[in-house]
This record gives structure tokens, sequence and C-alpha cells, in this order.
């Protein structure tokens, strides 16, 4: 007996997020294009690649419930049967993973100065993720059910939804650290670091849960296609991640642009307000080397401004060893950076 809720009805609702978050993806295309205007062609042919991938990925998940709603229509035992369509969305997975993988990759090797033995463990299993789905496409267009798939080449699966797994961990642990330490480097743009490894992290944990949970499913119950409904938005929330990532990295640069452009108009300025400050002191007046001196009985000298009492709470005349202090420049870093958009 069938179980048309975890079969059919498991593939119908994986082929409905999936059409949506594909409408997603081509929103988030079209935001790239007006935002980046001009921008590198590599970029760009990546952003064309995933964006058709992922439109053919949409179509042929369409065609497969066409064919189990329509063509099977009244026959709910072919719902063991592997249509071409249902095969190869597995395949078109696999390489918009791939390339969204690589993509991250070649910016783990940038921030990690060329780190090859970072960069290239993640380009090993990406590949070898590619080569595993490759195979499982030839075996279920060869073996043509999803009975005989299973019991010959359930390991093949699993491992490539494992490696797709490793991966993701890889990249958000790698990319993480490497923020990290250049966050140490430079404590002006913690905001914007802060806010990009973040980002990774949930776009990580986000995609790789969605495997996990598909190789849950097709490893407990292996007899439903709820896995499959599962594997039909893994491709849609990997090409989302890639595209929300160059929205991010514009936020970004725009950002650092910004401070690029005030460091640049105000650096006399900022660089005479430094010196004016160790000059004068903190106060704008001139520093008053002993206090208690200077206000002793009634001197004509004595200082009548309570502020300048060292017993004072709002004593400005308190060691400045003990209170933080930020120069000109790092202050205004600080204030704009505290500014930038929160998805940035």
């Amino acid at each position: 007996m069938v179980d048309v809720p975890a079969t059919f009805g498991a593939l119908l609702i994986g082929a409905f997020i999936a059409t949506a978050l594909s409408g997603v993806v081509t929103t988030q295309v079209l935001l790239y294009m007006k935002l980046f205007p001009i921008d590198e062609a590599s970029t760009k042919a990546i952003v064309a690649a995933v964006w058709t991938l992922d439109t053919g990925h949409t179509c042929l998940v369409l065609a497969s419930i066409w064919i189990y709603f329509i063509q099977f229509y009244g026959e709910s035992t072919r719902i063991d049967e592997i249509p071409k369509t249902l095969a190869i969305t597995i395949q078109l997975t696999a390489i918009l993973t791939f390339i969204v993988h690589c993509f991250y990759s070649r910016r783990i090797h940038k921030v990690s100065r060329g780190d090859w033995r970072i960069t290239l463990p993640i380009l090993i299993f990406a590949f070898l993720r590619l080569c595993s789905a490759t195979l499982c496409t030839a075996e279920m267009i060869h073996t043509k059910t999803f009975t005989s798939f299973r019991a010959n080449f359930r390991w093949l699966f699993t491992l490539g939804l494992a490696l797709s797994c490793l991966v993701d961990i890889l990249i958000s642990v790698f990319l993480t650290y490497a923020l990290q330490s250049n966050r140490r480097a430079s404590t002006s743009l913690d905001h914007v670091i802060n806010s990009v490894i973040l980002y990774t992290l949930e776009t990580g944990s986000l995609t790789g849960a969605a495997t996990v949970i598909s190789m849950i499913f097709w490893l407990v119950m292996p007899y439903n296609l709820i896995f499959m409904g599962m594997h039909f938005v893994i491709s849609k929330l990997y090409a989302n991640s890639l595209l929300a990532t160059c929205v991010l990295l514009f936020l970004s640069h725009s950002l650092l642009t910004q401070i690029v452009i005030f460091y640049s108009l105000n650096s006399r300025r900022l660089i005479q307000q430094e010196h004016e400050t160790h000059k004068r002191g903190p106060s704008g007046d001139l520093p008053v080397a002993f206090p208690g001196y200077a206000n002793r009985g009634g001197s004509k000298f004595a200082i009548r401004d309570p502020r300048m009492s060292p017993t004072s709470p709002n004593s400005l005349t308190r060691p400045l060893a003990n209170q933080p202090r930020l120069n000109p420049m790092e202050t205004q870093v600080r204030e704009l950076t505290s500014s930038a958009p929160a998805g940035a």
C-alpha cells in the first residue's frame, strides 16, 4: 500500500517550497544587477550561471511533478519509478552546490592571504561531492526505480549528502576564523566584520541543516520520498546564499568606501584635532600639574571651577590612565560603522 502523503504529498510540498525560493533567487539576481551595474566579469558569470541552473532545476522539478500527478494519475504504484527529469535534478543541484562552494573557497582564499592549506581541502571535498552526485544521477537513470537504486547505491547518495554537509561546516569554520583574525587586527571595523561572521554562520547552518535533514529521512525512512522533497529545496538555499553574499559584500564595500572618503576629505582636520587634544588636554584648557597646590587658601591663582577639584565626581584633573580614550579618527569610524544597516 502506497503512503500517498509521504510520497506524492512530500514531492508536491517540496516543489511548492522550491518554486517559491526560486522566485527569491530571481529577485536577488535583479537586485544584484541594480547594485552592481559594473562588476567583475567572473562574478557576473557566476551569478548568471547560478540563475540559469536554478531556473533549469525549477523547470525539471515541475516537469517531474507533472509526470507523477498527470501521467501517472490513478497509478499510485508507479511512484517508485524515477523519471529522467527527477534524476537530472540531482545533477543540477550538485553543479550549483559546487559553484557556491568554489565561490566561498575563493573568498576564504583571499581572506586567508592565499593559504592553500585551508582552501584545498574544501575544493577536494566539494569535487568529490560533485562526482558522487554525478554517479547517483547516472545510476538513477539506469536503475529506473527507487527500490533498485536503494538496494544497490544507498551508500552513494548518503556519501554525497555527507560530503556536502562537511564542506558547509569547513567553510563556516575557516571563514569565521579568518574574519575573526582580521577583526583582532582592525578594531575600527568590528561592526562590519561581526555582521559578516554572523551571516556566514547563519547561511552555513541553514544549508547544512537542510542537507542533514534530507540525509536523515533517506536513512531512517527510505521507503517514502520526504528526502527527495527536501532535496528539491537544497539547491535553492545554496543559490540564495551566494546571491545574498554578493549583496552583503556590496553593502560592506559601500561602508568601507564611505570611511576612506571621510578620511581623505578630513585628514588634515582630524590630525589637527588630535594635535590640539594632546597639546591642551581633554578639557580644552591648559593642563594643571599640581591642582592641589593651585587651589590652596586664597591664592590669586586658585581655580574656582569645581570641575578642577580632585575630589569632585566630575573632576577633569583625574589621571587619564584609568580612563579609556579614543582619538577623533577612531571615534568617527565607530560612529560611521554603528550607523551601518543591520543586514550588512
